[in-house]
């Protein structure tokens, strides 16, 4: 019988305006040690961010050029710079340390699953659909 292991996850957020402290989620990055897996799924909401804040203030195009960063970083790709050829929990530890960017993650939780990817898809589901 598989047994259950350790992960660790963070909520990705749009913080378009850092000193009101307001956010949107947008996406979450998990990494289980045990299974190898790191992965990140995410989605930019155009329209809704577009409802909730002042669009003039934002790049959306920039915005997805730094989720695209996010998830070559986490998925190791070698064309995203010294980050990306860190080991899993490194490029994790990286990807989930505190920023005052408008792109920044909620704090680690943790948690014990089956299967990594599957995780990845329910917290998806459950936090930012």
């Amino acid at each position: 019988m598989q047994e259950r292991t350790l992960y660790e996850y963070a909520v990705i957020r749009l913080v378009p305006r850092v000193e009101r402290e307001e956010f949107i989620n947008i996406g979450v990055v998990l990494f289980c040690k045990r299974q190898k897996f790191a992965g990140v799924k995410y989605l930019l909401d155009e329209r809704k961010v577009k409802t909730l804040f002042n669009t003039d203030d934002l790049c959306i195009e920039t915005i997805k050029q730094n989720l695209q960063s996010f998830e070559q970083i986490c998925s190791g790709n070698k064309d995203a710079g010294k980050i990306a050829g860190l080991d899993l929990a490194e490029r994790f530890r990286w990807l989930t340390a505190k920023r005052s960017t408008i792109i920044q993650t909620s704090p680690v939780h943790s948690g014990r699953t089956f299967d990594a990817a599957k995780t990845l898809d329910d917290l998806f589901g459950d936090l930012v659909l």
